[in-house]
């Protein structure tokens, strides 16, 4: 396809939505010109690299830091010790390290180990005076950056793929993919208004970085085929999908080496990968945005193609749920790519080593909570994963039709005297029960953490992932429950309207759902982030005063919470009644019309018990139930439910 005039009209759009969409709060920006020369039997590679470096704040920067990921693939890096020493801590029987990096970055030889080195740096013409911190590099500048200024970055570089071990690498023999370019040039890092320089080392966790542009020339051995970050600008002089008559081969080259040079716009990151026998499938929405799917190929297996086939299909289905949810994409394309050691998400494409739905929806969703939002996923890690995680559980069931509890409820079908299983179903609500069960099991444990720790400073993998990924995705179900769910999926798309493009951080998403809703929320924050508190509610005792049932409630655990109490009658019938907390100073609507809604009076969170009345005698009361959708976190659902039997 010819992408020049689509390519200059996205970018003027861009730049306008993003100019017109600017908040109070500066942000650094970057603009890279980088060009590779890559040798594929070496495996090294030499850039050169202009970086143009806009200073936005109100602050003198005396010196800027760069990421040099590529050095911790080496033995005895940060990254190498830490796993090997979360290797000594067992749970459940097994060793807590990462189980894709392991020992595996002791045992590197100098050709599988991976490097990036400095040749030279320079500003604005002056060579500038640097040292190396392992996987990041100081530079003490001889001329301060001004406030609103830009500055211009000369460097040249030369680096080393190390072998496949985590995200990035060459050679990984579970998907035959010969290169995985993520994190494989010097990036500069951020600073911004939180805390300034975020010069953290690469020892384990997740990323942060400077929105810019990027572009990005690769030359490279003329048989391999290339996708990445942003759209191919020489699509038409490369062929294989990205040309104008999408020409399914590589358009003949007398070079040894062929060049491939891509652009993206308003992007914190750049991946690519390349081998010579990747597949290329391409789909366009009817708004223009071009879905690329890039695998490796497979002789005689069908099966391999039909699944990478099935993946683009389903993004095209997809794209317009998780833009009624989550705000529209902005970008002109997006490319799931074969390669990584799992899925790992990046501007405008993601790495994943399988087409699985699940791992694909996953790093999509992404785009919107990572690429687009950007908060600081060392800090705030559970609001790029949870979300994201919330994100791919609202897009799987919309899908497959199917909520995550049902494969539960089918084994339960199937085997309902497996011991413990009645009881499990009954503790989980419809959808997100994985993240919840993953979240009771961590908060009844002793590796629970708050959601505050620094991800890479987590005491174990375990309460790491079960943190970020299941009780973030919990969070915003449960922020559901408060405020009730349509309120909640307002405030995503309101999320999304004021933060993209900003580095929010939890302030800011509670302050949103706060101005949309009309409740207060910090509270919630407060417990659900801050602590490791939890939720456990019972119902004590009933009788009956002159003609009114009485309700008594206790809290048992030491988080507040609002209280949905339905009553059950004789009849039939059923009555909610909502128990706003008086930290909230409102209370969220009825969410089923077609059932009796009564607000009662708040419930202060200093008392540990409560009582509700309710206008009927209580022979006619059939059943009592505290949250009956599950969505309220409790971690003993057991003295939730009380069954009269009359």
């Amino acid at each position: 396809m010819n992408l020049k005039v689509p390519f200059l009209f996205f970018v003027s759009n861009l730049l306008f939505f993003i100019s017109f969409a600017q908040p109070e709060r500066w942000q650094q920006h970057v603009k890279y010109t980088m060009n590779i020369d890559m040798d594929v039997n070496s495996n090294q590679f030499k850039g050169k690299q202009q970086l143009v470096y806009t200073n936005n704040s109100t602050d003198k920067l005396e010196k800027v830091f760069y990421h040099l990921y590529f050095n911790a693939f080496q033995p005895n890096s940060s990254m190498d010790v830490r796993s090997r020493e979360l290797g000594k801590i067992i749970i459940g029987g097994k060793p807590d390290w990462d189980t894709r990096v392991k020992d595996r970055i002791a045992n590197l030889k100098p050709d599988e180990i991976g490097y990036q080195k400095i040749i030279s740096l320079k500003m604005n013409g002056v060579p500038q005076p640097f040292k190396y911190h392992e996987t990041i590099l100081e530079v003490d500048l001889t001329k301060a950056i001004q406030p609103k200024t830009s500055v211009t970055f000369d460097m040249e570089f030369e680096a080393q793929v190390p072998l496949q071990v985590r995200r990035s690498g060459r050679d990984n023999p579970k998907t035959g993919v010969r290169y995985s370019m993520s994190q494989w040039y010097p990036k500069m890092c951020e600073y911004d208004y939180e805390g300034g320089w975020h010069p953290t080392p690469y020892v384990a966790r997740e990323f942060y970085g400077v929105w810019g542009d990027f572009d990005v020339t690769i030359n490279i051995d003329k048989n391999y085929k290339l996708a990445g970050t942003g759209v191919l600008v020489n699509g038409n002089e490369i062929g294989w999908g990205y040309d104008k008559a999408q020409s399914p081969e590589l358009k003949p080259t007398a070079k040894d080496k062929r060049s491939w040079h891509f652009s993206g716009i308003n992007v914190h990151d750049f991946v690519w990968a390349a081998d010579p026998d990747f597949a290329h499938i391409v789909r366009k929405m009817p708004n223009g945005t071009i879905i690329n799917v890039v695998y490796n190929f497979v002789p005689n297996s069908p099966a391999n193609d039909a699944a990478w086939t099935l993946l683009a299909d389903a993004a095209v289905k997809v794209l317009p749920f998780i833009e009624s949810k989550f705000g529209k994409y902005p970008y002109p394309q997006y490319s799931f790519i074969h390669g990584g050691d799992g899925g790992m998400e990046y501007p405008m494409a993601t790495l994943i080593h399988t087409p699985g739905l699940g791992t694909a929806f996953h790093e999509w969703t992404h785009s919107w909570f990572q690429m687009m939002l950007g908060t600081n996923e060392s800090l705030y890690a559970w609001m790029d994963e949870g979300f994201t995680s919330y994100g791919e559980d609202l897009e799987m069931k919309f899908y497959t039709g199917k909520s995550s509890l049902q494969p539960l409820k089918d084994t339960f079908a199937v085997n309902p005297d497996k011991r413990g299983l009645k009881e499990l179903l009954a503790s989980l609500p419809e959808d997100h029960s994985d993240a919840y069960k993953s979240y009771f099991s961590l908060a009844k444990s002793n590796f629970e953490e708050p959601l505050t720790t620094h991800a890479d400073h987590f005491n174990t993998n375990t309460g790491y992932s079960i943190a970020a990924y299941s009780k973030g995705e919990v969070f915003l179900e449960q922020l559901g429950y408060i405020v009730g769910a349509a309120m909640r999926d307002k405030i995503m798309l309101e999320y999304y309207h004021r933060w993209r493009f900003k580095h929010p951080n939890a302030n800011d998403f509670v302050k949103t759902a706060q101005d949309v809703s009309g409740i207060q929320l910090d509270w919630y924050k407060m417990y659900w982030v801050n602590s490791i508190k939890t939720i456990d509610y019972s119902i004590d005792s009933l009788w009956e005063e002159g003609g009114v049932s009485k309700i008594r409630l206790k809290r048992i655990g030491y988080m507040p919470m609002p209280i949905d109490l339905q009553l059950t009658f004789r009849d039939g019938t059923t009555e909610m009644h909502n128990i706003p907390l008086n930290l909230m100073f409102g209370n969220k609507a009825a969410e089923n019309k077609n059932e009796k809604y009564i607000v009662d009076e708040e419930w202060r969170w200093t008392h540990p018990t409560y009582v509700a009345e309710v206008k009927a005698k209580l022979t006619d009361i059939k059943k009592v139930e505290i949250d009956p959708s599950k969505r309220m976190a409790d971690v003993e659902r057991r003295n939730n439910l009380l069954e009269l039997k009359w």
